[in-house]
């Protein structure tokens, strides 16, 4: 009987100790956790960031076309005045 009372007593004592050691692991487990959450939202606003800049890269480029466009259509212009001032 007396064997019975020290298995449980080990038992016990082994359930302690690993309850001592996963708590703090649990605890940090929330603050990963938060972390993953953060970086989640932080990669979604650069994707959002990301496709904001392709279309402003879209608008630049369209900017830049009419502008070589008027450009040319400036000097024809100037051309048919007879002025080379640039």
């Amino acid at each position: 009987m007396l064997v019975l009372w020290v298995w449980i007593a080990v038992v016990v004592v082994a359930l302690i100790i690993m309850g001592s050691a996963v708590l703090p692991v649990l605890g940090r487990l929330a603050g990963l956790r938060r972390a993953a959450l953060k970086l989640q939202r932080r990669q979604e606003e650069a994707m959002r960031l990301q496709q904001r800049a392709a279309v402003l890269e879209q608008t630049v480029l369209g900017v830049q076309e009419r502008a070589e466009i008027m450009q040319g259509r400036l000097e024809t212009i100037q051309a048919g005045l007879g002025k080379d001032d640039r």
